[in-house]
C-alpha cells in the first residue's frame, strides 16, 4: 500500500496501522476519505466535480449546489429589492431588530467573543499546535509576506481606513462610552467632564485596540483553523459545513449542512455589503474634501458602488492568482506609504509615545472591556454598544465565513501554532500601529493644537471625513488624500473579489474553480445589497444588518470551537499512539539485543531476606566454621544456587545461562 493510501496524519515512510489503515477502519472515529476522492491541484474541473460527488456533495447543472445556491440567491435578492423599493419600512425593521438584539443579547455577543479568544489561545499553546494543516512535514504554500498581505487585506482593509482617525477621535470628543471615568451621562447623553479629556482619550485608544486587535482575529482564527483542518488535513471540500463534521458526522451532507452554508453565504454577503457601503461613503467624503464635489449625495454613492463593482468584476474574472494576490500586495504597500507619511509628517514623537502608552492602557483594561456589557449604564450604554462594540462583533462574525475560508485556503502547510500566532499577533500589532499613528494624529490635533477637528459643543462627528481632515492639515495633504481614496477603492475591489470567490465556492459545494457566471452574479448582488442598505438608512442600516445576520452564525462558530477541539484531539491521539508504538518497538529491539546492558549489573551472591528464611529456635542447627559459630536454617542441598545438585545456573533476572558460562566477578 502506498503512502497516499493512508490518513493524512501518516507520513510516507511509515506503514499503515490498525488506527489508520482504511482496510480496518480508523479506530479514532475519524471518517476515512479515500485518496481517489481527495481533490488535488492537478485535477481538472470534471475530476473535481466527480470527487465532490463521491464525498456526498449534491451538485446540479452549472456546477452549483441547488440546495444552497437558490435559497441564498432568493433571500439576498429579496432583501436587496425590499431595501431599494421600500427603504423606510426596511430601515425600521432593521433598526428595531438591532435594538432588540443589543438590549437582550448584547451580553451573549460579548461572552462569545471572549470564548473565541480563550479557545484560540488554548489551542495555540497546547500540544495540538504541532499538527500541520496538510500532510506532516508539508511546506507552506505561500511566503510569509504574501500570506500576511492576503489575509490582512481581505480581513478588514476598508474598516481600518474608514475608522482609523474617526473612532479614537470620536471617543475623545462626542461619543465617549457611558460609565468611563471622567464622563457623566445626563438624560441619555454622555459627555466628558472638564479636565478629563486626556484620560478619556487614552481609554478611547484602548477601546479601539479592543475592537481591532485580538478580538476580531480570534473569530477568524477559529473558523479559519476549523475549515483549514477539514480541507487540508482531512481532504474535505472547501465549505463551512465540513468544519462541523466532527460533531455532526454524515448529517453535514444533508439539510443541516445546507443550512450552515446558506447562513454562511447570507452573513458573508451582508458583511461585504456593509464594507462596500462604508467604503463609498469615505470615497465621497474624500472627493468633497479635495473640492472635486460639494457634498456626496446618495446618487453619487450609488454611482460609485456601480463603478467599483464593475472593477471588482474584472478582478473576479481574472482569478485569484492574478487578481486577489496582486491587489493585496498593492494594498499593503499603499497602506504602508500612507501611514509612514503621516508618521513622518505629523507629530512623530507624540505618535511613538501614544503607541507605547496606549498598549499599556489596553493591557490594563482589556479584560474589563471584553466583558463590559453595560449592565449599569442603562439605555445609554445599550445605544453606545449598538453603534460600536456590538456592531463590530456582528460585523466581524458576518465576515467570518468569507475571511475564514479565504485564509484557510491560503494557509496549507502551516502548523496550527503558526496559523493561530500569525492570524492573531501580526494583524493585531499592525492594527495597533495603524490606529496609534492615524488616530493619534487626530487626537494630537484635537487636544494639543490650535486647530481642533471637533468644535466645542459639537454633538456629532463625520467619521468618514475625519481622515481627510487630518490629511489636509499635513504637508502634501492633497497627495495623501489621493492615496487614501485609491487605497479605499482597491480595498473595496479586493473585498468584493475575495468575497465573491468564497461565496461562489460555498454555493458550488466547495468547488475550487466555481463558474465564472456565478462569481459575477454574486459580485453584483453584493453591490445591489450595499445600494439597498444605503437607501434604507445609510450607516445605521449597514450596522443593523451586520448585527442581525451575525446572530445565527455566531451559534455555528461556537459549535465550531467544540468541533475543532474534538478533531485535533482525535488527530493527536493517532500521533501519540504512533509515537508510543515507535518507542515500544525501539525498546523491544534494544532489550532483545542485550537485556543486561540496558539495566546494568546485578549482585548474584545476595542475602536471602525471604520470610521463610527466618526460623524458630528448634529449626536451627549449629555449624562450626573457621571464623567461629554460625547459625543457619536447614535447607535441602538442592536449593537454587547451592550444592552440586542444583539445577542449571541462572544469570541476572533469572535468565538461564548457557552450559559452561561463568559469572563475571
Amino acid at each position: 500500500m502506498s503512502s497516499s493510501d493512508h490518513e493524512p496524519t501518516i507520513t510516507a515512510d511509515e506503514p499503515p496501522t490498525p488506527a489508520t489503515d482504511p482496510a480496518s477502519g480508523p479506530e479514532d472515529g475519524r471518517e476515512y476519505v479515500p485518496p481517489s476522492a481527495r481533490i488535488q491541484e492537478t485535477d481538472s474541473d470534471g475530476e473535481v466535480t466527480e470527487k465532490l460527488k463521491r464525498q456526498g456533495v449534491r451538485l446540479g447543472a452549472g456546477t452549483i449546489a441547488p440546495a444552497v445556491f437558490w435559497p441564498s440567491l432568493i433571500l439576498i435578492a429579496a432583501v436587496a429589492l425590499l431595501a431599494m423599493f421600500t427603504p423606510e419600512s426596511t430601515g425600521t425593521v432593521l433598526s428595531n431588530f438591532q435594538g432588540w438584539i443589543t438590549t437582550n443579547l448584547g451580553w451573549y455577543y460579548m461572552l462569545a467573543i471572549g470564548i473565541f479568544i480563550a479557545v484560540a489561545l488554548v489551542i495555540c499553546f497546547s500540544k495540538f499546535g504541532k499538527i500541520t494543516l496538510g500532510r506532516d512535514g508539508e511546506k507552506p504554500e505561500h511566503g510569509v509576506f504574501s500570506w500576511f498581505a492576503m489575509l490582512f487585506a481581505a480581513g478588514m482593509g476598508i474598516g481600518l481606513v474608514f475608522y482609523g482617525v474617526g473612532e479614537p477621535l470620536g471617543y475623545a470628543t462626542v461619543t465617549p462610552k457611558p460609565g468611563w471615568p471622567g464622563t457623566e451621562t445626563v438624560d441619555g447623553v454622555t459627555s466628558i467632564l472638564p479636565g478629563q479629556e486626556h484620560a478619556v482619550a487614552m481609554l478611547g485608544m484602548a477601546q479601539t485596540f479592543v475592537h481591532w486587535g485580538l478580538h476580531p482575529w480570534a473569530i477568524y482564527a477559529i473558523i479559519g483553523l476549523a475549515v483549514g483542518y477539514a480541507i487540508h488535513r482531512r481532504g474535505r471540500p472547501v465549505s463551512i459545513r465540513w468544519a462541523l463534521e466532527p460533531i455532526l458526522g454524515d448529517r453535514v451532507k444533508g439539510w443541516m449542512g445546507d443550512i450552515i452554508d446558506i447562513l454562511a453565504i447570507f452573513g458573508t454577503v451582508f458583511g461585504i455589503a456593509t464594507s462596500l457601503g462604508l467604503g463609498v461613503q469615505q470615497i465621497g467624503a474624500g472627493l468633497s474634501a479635495m473640492g472635486i464635489i460639494e457634498t456626496p449625495d446618495q446618487t453619487l454613492l450609488i454611482v460609485l458602488i456601480i463603478i467599483i463593482t464593475l472593477l471588482a468584476t474584472l478582478s473576479v474574472v481574472s482569478g485569484i492568482g492574478r487578481g486577489i494576490k496582486w491587489l493585496s500586495n498593492i494594498n499593503l504597500s499603499m497602506a504602508a506609504i500612507l501611514v509612514l507619511s503621516v508618521l513622518l509628517l505629523g507629530p512623530t514623537l507624540f505618535l511613538f509615545q501614544n503607541l507605547v502608552q496606549s498598549i499599556g492602557v489596553y493591557l490594563a483594561e482589556v479584560l474589563n472591556m471584553t466583558f463590559d456589557v453595560g449592565a449599569y449604564t442603562g439605555e445609554a450604554g445599550a445605544a453606545w454598544g449598538a453603534g460600536w462594540t456590538i456592531f463590530y462583533w456582528g460585523w466581524w462574525v458576518s465576515w467570518a465565513p468569507f475571511v475564514g475560508v479565504f485564509i484557510a485556503r491560503i494557509s496549507r502547510g502551516r502548523t496550527v501554532r503558526q496559523f493561530i500566532a500569525g492570524v492573531l499577533l501580526v494583524p493585531t500589532l499592525v492594527g495597533f500601529i495603524w490606529f496609534s499613528i492615524m488616530g493619534g494624529t487626530g487626537l494630537w490635533r484635537q487636544l494639543f493644537s490650535e486647530d481642533p477637528l471637533v468644535e466645542e459643543g459639537a454633538e456629532s462627528l463625520g467619521v468618514e471625513a475625519a481622515l481627510f481632515d487630518v490629511l489636509g492639515g499635513l504637508p502634501l495633504g492633497g497627495v495623501l488624500s489621493v492615496i487614501a481614496i485609491a487605497l479605499v477603492a482597491i480595498f473595496f475591489i479586493t473585498s468584493s473579489d475575495s468575497g465573491s470567490l468564497v461565496v461562489d465556492m460555498l454555493a458550488s459545494g466547495g468547488h475550487p474553480n466555481p463558474p465564472i457566471w456565478s462569481r459575477i452574479l454574486f459580485a453584483w448582488l453584493e453591490g445591489a445589497l450595499a445600494i439597498g442598505l444605503l437607501v434604507a438608512g445609510g450607516l445605521g442600516a449597514l450596522q443593523a444588518a451586520s448585527i442581525a445576520t451575525a446572530l445565527p452564525f455566531s451559534i455555528i462558530l461556537l459549535a465550531m470551537c467544540v468541533a475543532i477541539i474534538k478533531a485535533l484531539k482525535q488527530d493527536q491521539d493517532v500521533l501519540d499512539a504512533r509515537e508510543r508504538r515507535l518507542r515500544y518497538e525501539q525498546l523491544s529491539e534494544r532489550l532483545s539485543e542485550d537485556f543486561d546492558d540496558a539495566f546494568g549489573d546485578q549482585v548474584d551472591d545476595r542475602i536471602d531476606y525471604r520470610i521463610s528464611r527466618t526460623s524458630g529456635l528448634f529449626d536451627r542447627q549449629r555449624v562450626s566454621g573457621a571464623g567461629g559459630t554460625a547459625t543457619r536454617t536447614a535447607e535441602p542441598s538442592t536449593a537454587q544456587g547451592t550444592g552440586p545438585e542444583a539445577g542449571p545456573s541462572r544469570g541476572r533476572f533469572g535468565r538461564r545461562r548457557k552450559d559452561g558460562q561463568e559469572e563475571e566477578k
